[in-house]
């Protein structure tokens, strides 16, 4: 974690192996979710003119996309698909875990009372796809902390606009219908100068123990 730190600048002559990313990626694949549900997408964006319109496009981006040796973008499913009655729960249910129709009932009745009552998620689409985005974000750090044990650098990237980011994948037929949003992207290579010291407020105004 002392060796993590959000790179700014990447070496655009050293690429991150087949095996290592690989690893990365499915760091990020095996990721908890709430419910178990799954609700994201990982595009690895390797294509140079697709970066170059990021790069135009998201501020957070520019001197990271194009030199940095690897690109992802991370989506989140949005209401469509995370609703308590949305066809793709019962399908992940059913096909993905085979749990019986009285398990998928029932679990299908929790987050229902979750989504209404627990969170009130409910009131409106954006709720939904803040609480859908959440899970994406234990999945990028998944990511960036097992790319740093094998002393790999990354950067998590929330400089963009969500409109226009989307604007720009369904160009590019990333977004093909209403399933999905991008929710944050992050860059990984390895750094071209030294990170900074850490500098983090005193360790016992973050960490309480309650006895």
């Amino acid at each position: 974690m002392n060796f993590r730190h959000a790179t700014k600048k990447f070496d655009p002559n050293k690429k991150i192996s087949d095996e290592d990313f690989n690893f990365i990626l499915e760091t990020a694949y095996l990721s908890p979710s709430s419910f178990g549900i799954e609700p994201w997408r990982f595009l690895v964006i390797q294509n140079k003119k697709i970066r170059e319109k990021i790069k135009n496009t998201s501020w957070g981006a520019k001197g990271k996309v194009m030199d940095a040796s690897h690109f992802v973008i991370l989506l989140a499913r949005t209401a469509k698909d995370t609703k308590y009655d949305a066809e793709y729960l019962k399908n992940h249910f059913e096909k993905v875990h085979q749990f019986p129709n009285q398990a998928i009932e029932g679990i299908l009745e929790m987050i229902e009372n979750f989504q209404k009552s627990d969170f009130a998620l409910l009131e409106d689409d954006r709720r939904m796809m803040d609480w859908s985005s959440k899970q994406t974000y234990i999945a990028l750090a998944n990511m960036m902390t097992s790319a740093a044990q094998i002393g790999i650098d990354s950067c998590p990237i929330e400089g963009f606009s969500i409109a226009e980011m989307n604007q720009l994948l369904r160009e590019e037929g990333l977004l093909k219908d209403e399933s999905f949003s991008i929710s944050v992207m992050a860059a990984f290579g390895y750094r071209l100068q030294d990170a900074a010291k850490k500098i983090r407020r005193p360790y016992d105004d973050i960490v309480k123990w309650i006895e």
